[in-house]
This record gives structure tokens, C-alpha cells and sequence, in this order.
């Protein structure tokens, strides 16, 4: 849990970052390339070549292809389309998916998480539902589709581990995750870049540097080994806990309008979902136990 908030507080820049210095003048597949690329070189000096099972290098590939590779490109193509608020706003399903591909995997149903989820989902509604651009439609199905792969990833990537629990430490298979990215994401570059919309200052290099490193590198590192300590339903509500962060962030640095007392409300209901999969999800007993 501590993982997951420390990661949320990380990416809270991320949104705003992207909406205001890289939407519509650095070209999005080059974004999410540098990125990966950026994230990889951190973990190849780690990553074990031989001695890791077969299954669990294709699982990580997988989950990396899916949770990042294809949930970037889309994410990025969004901002096109929508305001760094309506972004935030059309993320607020991800819950969903998360608790039906995890139940979807595991072959069960769970209400509780499901309902946890669904809570966690009407607070970040409350928090940012108002007006919508004429784009919205293309910019709400390119982020459906990023929440769906960003929550079968992190949930594949908790099912891959789970079967391969003594294989090694996460840090020295996690670089198979941005391979996996990185078939996604050269040939996206290759045939849809455009090479005109590079990075032309040194702010923008700076935040795909930052993105890349930390952002990306760091931050999906300890958000998935996160993933692998807590239930669906508590994965579900803290992927939620990014919306008001983010406005918050984007409120106090770039100064957009927002109502605070939406803010506060659906805080509060966020936080009504973790108490309520904390103190009636079986599963989530017992991690808290453990």
C-alpha cells in the first residue's frame, strides 16, 4: 500500500507535465519511445538473461507490451483530444477493469471489490465531472482503451509473479516489462512518428527525461511490485487516488480552475471505497494480516 501512495504522489505531475509542455508540440509516439527506452536502460544493467523461467520472461513482456507500450501510446494520442481535466475525469474506470480481469483470470466473481471499485469510481466522478470538448468521443474510447491494457497489465503482472514466486528478485526481471513496451512501441514510432514534432528545448527533453527516469523507470517498477502486495480491490481504489492528485497538482501549479468542494467529497468517497474492501473483502483481510 505504502508503494502504491508513494507512486501516486510521483505520477500526479505526470498528467499536467504532459498536457502543458508536450500535447500538440513533442510528437507522442517519439514521447513514449524515449520513455521507454529511458525506463529500459535503468533496469538492463539488472536483468538476468539465463536461469529465468520461459513462462515468466513471456508473462513480463506481455505485461509490459499491455501496461505500458499500449496504454502510452493511447494515453498520449488522448491529450489531442481532451483537456488534462477531462483526462483525469475518463481514467476514473480503470477500477473497473481491474477488479473484472483479475476475477476474469481467477475464474470468481468478487461484489466486494467490485463494489469498492465502483465507489472509488462515483468519488472521482463527483470530482470531475463538468463540460466536454467536441472531441471527447475519439479522446473517451483512446483512454477506455489505456485503462483497460493498464489494468490488465498491472493485474497480469501480479498473476506472473504469484506463479513464479522464488524465481528472483523483481528488480532483476522487470527490465523484460519495458522490452515488452519497446515492441510496441519502435514500431508504432517507425510508422506513425513524425519526425518534424521532435523535442526542440531543453524543458521539453527535461521532462521526457524525467518522465523516462522516474516517472516511468521508478514508478512503474514500485507500482507493480505494489500490486503484488495488496488485493484487486485495494489496486482498484488507489488507481482512482490519482485523480485528485492530479488536480490538485494542476490546481496549484498551473492554476486551473477546480471546485474544491467536489475535491473534498470525492476524497472522501474515495476513501469511504478503501475502508469499505478493507473491512468487508475477505482477501483483503488477509494481506492486511499478513
Amino acid at each position: 500500500m505504502v508503494l502504491l501512495v508513494l507512486v501516486t504522489v510521483l505520477w500526479a505531475f505526470s498528467f499536467s507535465l504532459i498536457g502543458e509542455f508536450l500535447a500538440g508540440r513533442v510528437d507522442s509516439d517519439f514521447a513514449v519511445l524515449s520513455r521507454v527506452l529511458l525506463a529500459a536502460l535503468v533496469f538492463l544493467p539488472f536483468t538476468r538473461w539465463r536461469g529465468v523461467p520461459s513462462g515468466m520472461k513471456l508473462g513480463i513482456l506481455v505485461t509490459g507490451m499491455l501496461q505500458f507500450g499500449i496504454t502510452y501510446l493511447c494515453l498520449y494520442r488522448s491529450f489531442s483530444y481532451l483537456t488534462v481535466p477531462e483526462v483525469l475525469l475518463f481514467t476514473i474506470f480503470t477500477p473497473l477493469y481491474v477488479t473484472l480481469v483479475d476475477d476474469a483470470l481467477a475464474r470468481r466473481f468478487s461484489p466486494v471489490a467490485l463494489l469498492a471499485a465502483a465507489i472509488a469510481t462515483l468519488g472521482a466522478g463527483i470530482i470531475r465531472y463538468d463540460g466536454l470538448s467536441e472531441d471527447f468521443i475519439t479522446g473517451f474510447l483512446l483512454l477506455q482503451v489505456a485503462n483497460f491494457t493498464f489494468a490488465a497489465g498491472q493485474v497480469g503482472y501480479k498473476h506472473v509473479m504469484q506463479r513464479y514466486p522464488l524465481a528472483l528478485p523483481g528488480y532483476r526481471t522487470f527490465g523484460y516489462f519495458f522490452f515488452g513496451a519497446l515492441i510496441i512501441a519502435l514500431p508504432s514510432f517507425l510508422i506513425f512518428g513524425n519526425p518534424d514534432k521532435l523535442p526542440s528545448t531543453p524543458l521539453q527533453w527535461g521532462i521526457l527525461a524525467w518522465l523516462g527516469l522516474a516517472a516511468s523507470g521508478l514508478g512503474l517498477y514500485l507500482w507493480n511490485r505494489g500490486a503484488c502486495k495488496v488485493d484487486a480491490g485495494t489496486l482498484a481504489v488507489m488507481n482512482n487516488a490519482l485523480v485528485p492528485a492530479g488536480l490538485l497538482v494542476n490546481l496549484l501549479i498551473w492554476n486551473r480552475d477546480a471546485d474544491l468542494l467536489r475535491l473534498a467529497v470525492g476524497g472522501v468517497v474515495i476513501g469511504f471505497s478503501l475502508w469499505v474492501n478493507a473491512r468487508y473483502h475477505p482477501r483483503a483481510k488477509l494481506v492486511a494480516s499478513s
